[in-house]
């Protein structure tokens, strides 16, 4: 066991009692009191257009490419440097994946590069703000408009994450969003859909139930409910919901205490960069910091996977993040190699520290203590 895990998930003190509520409405089930709640939370307090929750983000991404119409040989922009279900989610609709590598200063995709990756049988660009630091939606935006694609944020990490003045996950024609308990707020498991499109609204409420129109039945708009489209179980049950409005409450709160421990971090580790030992985060002035991670950038493999051995030996858990797709057995089981060295520079150097609501300032001395007396041998 480590004296300092990566992460350990954060309970703002309601959350029992609202599982409690949630079994005693009698209905524990999706789509039931505290779904409501949540939703309204997210549309009515945080301004998103029109959300649904569902179990994963997982699930959003998939309702993304079911509601983006994705049929084989269509293909999809997507970074290399990212978590497997970004890309997961539209190869089982049949697309053809097109990886986009990261840029040279953080790894989120190269707007640069998108552009050349566009052929007539592109269909959407996904968009991953990695570590919730927002990537140029206007460039993004603008490509999609001339070219009459769809853009979909990965907004996994991004809550209450911000593009200028605009919120990460409503700048996009659609967003999923993740409250994996290693998240600024959490569920367990569970996320939501972002719908920034009207054209989509309708559609994306019988996808998520089943393909029916029961959300439209419950509310008495119809008198029987039908199959209408192709669907499946996205909603999340309601205590998955119970779970979630108690973080929501406290969001503020959770985030507050998140930047000050990012801050902290980033001021203990700056003299290690001016010296030359590692990078930190780099955010562009067009992006705002959410404490959602914190990292720094080794200048090797091997001195990567040294410091958290390192780290592990004195108690410590860092970890790694991510493998980049592009050389996954799944993907050079059917595509060829080619070359993205940014994401492989990031996959190989990145070491993500602990960060979590608990964690004291002692703590965070310790970390970087340790991280110091790595770099002083």
């Amino acid at each position: 066991m480590y004296r300092i895990p990566f992460n350990i998930p954060h309970y703002t003190g309601n959350e029992t009692k609202y599982l409690l509520e949630a079994a005693e409405t009698g209905k524990i089930s999706g789509n039931g009191l505290f779904t409501q709640k949540c939703h309204a939370f997210f549309e009515n307090q945080l301004g998103y257009p029109k959300v649904l929750l569902t179990t994963s983000c997982t699930d959003a991404l998939e309702m993304a490419a079911i509601l983006c119409k994705i049929e084989p040989e269509d293909e999809v922009i997507v970074p290399s440097f990212t978590f497997v279900s970004t890309a997961n989610a539209f190869i089982l609709r049949g697309a053809k994946i097109v990886f986009v590598d990261s840029g040279k200063l953080n790894p989120n995709l190269d707007v640069n590069q998108l552009e050349k990756l566009i052929t007539p049988k592109t269909k959407a660009i996904v968009v991953v703000h990695y570590a919730g630091v927002a990537c140029d939606m206007d460039h993004i935006m603008t490509l999609a408009k001339k070219y009459g694609l769809l853009v979909i944020e990965d907004a996994a990490h991004s809550i209450d994450a911000f593009y200028k003045c605009r919120k990460l996950g409503t700048i996009g024609h659609l967003a999923a969003f993740s409250f994996h308990e290693t998240k600024n707020i959490m569920s367990g498991e569970g996320g939501m859909l972002v719908i920034n499109d009207k054209r989509f609204e309708q559609r994306a409420e019988i996808i998520w139930e089943k393909g029916t129109n029961r959300a439209a039945f419950q509310r008495g708009e119809v008198d029987k409910y039908n199959w209408q489209d192709v669907g499946s179980s996205f909603l999340p049950s309601e205590l998955t919901a119970a779970v979630l409005f108690a973080q929501l409450e406290k969001l503020n709160d959770i985030q507050q205490k998140r930047i000050h421990i990012w801050n902290l971090y980033r001021k203990s580790l700056s003299n290690l960069e001016t010296k030359g030992f590692i990078r930190l985060p780099h955010i562009p002035e067009h992006a705002s910091n959410n404490g959602h991670l914190y990292y720094l950038i080794c200048k090797s493999q091997q001195e990567r996977d040294a410091l958290i051995k390192y780290l592990a030996a004195h108690g410590i858990q860092a970890v790694f993040h991510y493998l980049p797709l592009h050389k996954s057995d799944f993907y050079l089981s059917v595509n060829s190699e080619h070359d993205l060295p940014n994401a492989e520079f990031f996959s190989q150097r990145i070491v993500r520290l602990p960060l979590f609501y608990s964690i004291t300032d002692e703590m965070i001395a310790e970390v970087c203590d340790r991280v110091r007396s790595f770099f002083s041998r």
